[in-house]
């Protein structure tokens, strides 16, 4: 059994097709992490600031999924929200290559024996990245493995709820939460560009189990 860290989980789109796991996931809003919770409901669900827990934690998992939050780097937002003066524009939320950085030092260094898989996700941002990502189906990804290409994007969705849910498979009917449905489901990583990021880490293992 792989032990994974899913860190700002959502409502776990990426998670949605792992199999052969024990998923430790983290996300601070708890009205979020309830949906998680009924979506997974073997899943371990931790209320609290990922960041933080990663730092702490890290060494525990085999593997670990990061999606910090994407609004600050956002191409989209950039262009369609400040450039056209709807939005203000704000400072990038570093935490993002924070936990790259800290990631790949984790794994590199010498004289620490965690020898886990790892990848960070996030969208195309709008600046020039710091650290040289994969942009693979319009995503960014900083991993300590080989991502091999793939193209989901004719499954890209920016339309209505009905199709989203349809699309990502995840059905929000009946959920009441004061956070916009279409937000929830656009954030999901559409689950089997997940799977496939996630079979990347552990292709062998996979293979055995």
């Amino acid at each position: 059994m792989i032990k994974v860290l899913n860190l700002y989980s959502g409502i776990g789109g990426n998670r949605k097709l792992w199999e052969n796991v024990e998923v430790t996931a983290v996300e601070n809003n708890p009205k979020i992490a309830k949906i998680y919770k009924d979506f997974f409901p073997d899943d371990k669900v931790v209320v609290d600031d990922a960041h933080q827990y990663l730092v702490k934690n890290y060494q525990d998992f085999d593997f670990i999924w990061s999606s910090p939050p994407c609004p600050s780097h956002s191409k989209i937002r950039n262009i369609a929200g400040v450039g056209r003066g709807q939005n203000k524009p704000i400072f990038p939320d570093m935490r993002l290559y924070e936990e790259i950085i800290f990631l790949k030092q984790c794994f590199m260094s010498g004289g620490v024996k965690w020898k886990g898989k790892y990848v960070v996700e996030n969208v195309v941002s709008y600046y020039k990245p710091l650290i040289t990502p994969l942009k693979l189906n319009n995503h960014y990804f900083w991993s300590n493995f080989n991502i091999t290409n793939i193209n989901f994007n004719s499954r890209n969705i920016t339309g209505n709820i009905k199709d989203m849910a349809r699309i990502k498979g995840i059905d929000l009917t009946g959920i009441t939460i004061p956070i916009r449905k279409d937000t929830l489901l656009r954030n999901c990583l559409l689950p089997e560009l997940g799977k496939h990021v996630f079979d990347c880490a552990f292709k062998e293992k996979q293979a055995i189990l």
